[in-house]
């Protein structure tokens, strides 16, 4: 009984491997099968030549894009930004093409993809969910790029923060402040930014004179330094305009000079237009003590003249006081005689 088992066995296991083997040369003999793997590789391959070719397109078109926009847009930072949007649009193009792809082939593998559509679309949520701040931060960062809010090389003011742009992404930007401190600040943190360097900015110098100096003089003496700044500083447009007296105390009174300059330049032309009005006030003061001491020497000079001219009579006096004080003598000696001789 058992041996007929084992022979049983044995003729089922033989009979089972025919069978396989028997598929296995039917399935490489199909030629039908062959011709759908190879239409499906043919679909495959068309699939991803036509999906390199669309995103070369695309590539071209954006470019080209971007080339026509920068013409036309002004000069600071342009190119980064323009590069950054055209890089970002770049990305977006790849993604969604390379995803499509995807889909489409694995369609050729005959793969059911409402499930996996409907997979994917949740777990995209469920990320959307988890990482809010940091789809705010991106979708803010593209805005920020696209609209042209500001570009790198700006000077910007966001909240408390103040400082050069030196770098924009899609999810922070990282601001240098004059004191040297970066600052890297989330797109999504930014609400209103201040930008500096998008118009001319205006200077405003305020000059504390002495009351005692003359209103007319001080405002010739101005306007006489201002002469040529707008060439010797490029960060100045025009010649400043003075606009008069800004206030006034019992000690002294200001005047206000404003100019037009280039943007965030006001600090460089008020410095330049206060260096300017110094040097010529240390020039009219020196003037002033040399002729102060000019005439100060006339006055010793002429006090001298007088102390020797007073000197001259006085000696003049004096001689004549004494020669005539011997005469006389001579006159009483000469009466003395004559009366011994009487």
């Amino acid at each position: 009984m058992q041996v007929w088992r084992l022979e049983a066995t044995a003729a089922e296991a033989l009979d089972e491997a025919v069978r396989f083997k028997d598929k296995v040369w039917n399935w490489v003999t199909d030629a039908d099968m062959w011709a759908s793997v190879l239409f499906s590789g043919l679909r495959i391959l068309v699939i991803f030549l036509l999906t390199r070719l669309i995103i070369k397109v695309v590539y071209k078109i954006i470019d080209r894009s971007m080339e026509k926009e920068m013409t036309g847009s002004r000069i600071l930072a342009s190119s980064r930004r323009f590069s950054t949007v055209g890089g970002l649009l770049k990305n977006v193009v790849t993604v969604i093409c390379n995803f499509v792809m995807i889909m489409l082939i694995l369609s050729e593998f005959n793969f059911d993809l409402g499930p996996l559509l409907a997979g994917a679309g949740v777990v995209g949520l469920a990320i959307g969910f988890g990482a809010q701040s940091l789809v705010k931060d991106v979708i803010t960062g593209f805005f920020i790029i696209f609209e042209d809010q500001f570009a790198v090389g700006d000077v910007i003011q966001t909240g408390t923060y103040k400082g050069t742009v030196e770098m924009i992404g899609l999810r922070t930007t990282r601001l240098l402040s004059f004191t040297g401190e970066v600052h890297i600040i989330p797109n999504g943190s930014i609400i209103n930014v201040t930008n500096y360097s998008l118009a001319n900015a205006m200077a405003v110098v305020d000059v504390p004179v002495k009351i005692e100096r003359g209103l007319e003089n001080t405002l010739a003496l101005i306007g006489e330094a201002m002469k040529g700044i707008e060439e010797r500083s490029d960060n100045i447009i025009a010649y400043p305009t003075i606009l008069g007296v800004q206030s006034m105390s019992t000690s002294e009174f200001v005047i206000r000079i404003a100019a037009n300059c280039q943007p965030n330049a006001r600090d460089a032309a008020q410095r330049q237009i206060q260096s300017d009005i110094k040097q010529a006030l240390e020039k009219q003061t020196e003037l002033e003590e040399a002729e102060a001491a000019r005439k100060a020497l006339e006055q010793e000079e002429q006090a001298a003249r007088v102390a020797i001219d007073a000197e001259l009579v006085k000696a003049a006096r004096e001689a004549s006081e004494t020669a005539g004080v011997i005469p006389r003598r001579q006159i009483a000696a000469a009466q003395e005689g004559e009366e011994g001789d009487n």
